[in-house]
């Protein structure tokens, strides 16, 4: 008997599970198939080499794994998302008191990225409604204790996964 409970829960699981991953494609045109996902290029004022590169490839790498659209790289594609890097800022959130009358330091601090994205419907290749289209901005931050640069590369991955979530429910998922 407790064999038939746990299989009637895992077939109930999948196909919950299924249902949910189709639920995110719910909002994409049928006759949607390509998106050109433009060069966010970093133009905050605080510049680190990679992450134009990392973040685009992140955004692209999120929309080929979790919705059926192919990426292409030119004007006949049925979307088009794109924008820029307009903030990295790193900003202490505690303070830490050293005795001896020397002034404080921080404790921990927060890297934060923002990036601002438009996201267009090709309306003459794809009749979408055009209150799809957006144009919006996405921030996202990681506190951390210690020096910045052994831990960079990490805290950029973990924002940008979280900002190419935002973005991809956003224009996907009508979230």
């Amino acid at each position: 008997m407790k064999r038939f409970f746990g299989v009637i829960a895992v077939c109930s699981l999948s196909l919950f599970l299924s249902s949910c991953y189709t639920l995110k494609n719910v909002s994409i045109p049928a006759d949607m198939k390509t998106l050109d996902v433009q060069f966010f290029e970093n133009n905050a004022p605080l510049v680190v080499a990679n992450l134009s590169q990392n973040f685009t490839e992140g955004l692209k790498t999120r929309i080929r794994n979790q919705s059926r659209l192919s990426i292409s790289r030119n004007a006949e594609a049925d979307a088009t998302l794109s924008g820029s890097i307009v903030g990295y800022t790193i900003a202490p959130v505690s303070i830490q008191a050293v005795a001896n009358n020397v002034a404080p330091i921080a404790d921990a601090n927060r890297l934060t990225i923002t990036v601002r994205v438009k996201f267009v419907y090709n309306t003459a290749k794809t009749p979408a409604d055009k209150k799809l289209n957006f144009e919006e901005t996405f921030t996202n931050y990681q506190d951390y204790k210690g020096d910045i640069g052994a831990q960079e590369q990490n805290l950029i991955k973990t924002i940008t996964d979280k900002i190419t979530e935002d973005i991809f429910n956003k224009a996907f998922s009508n979230w």
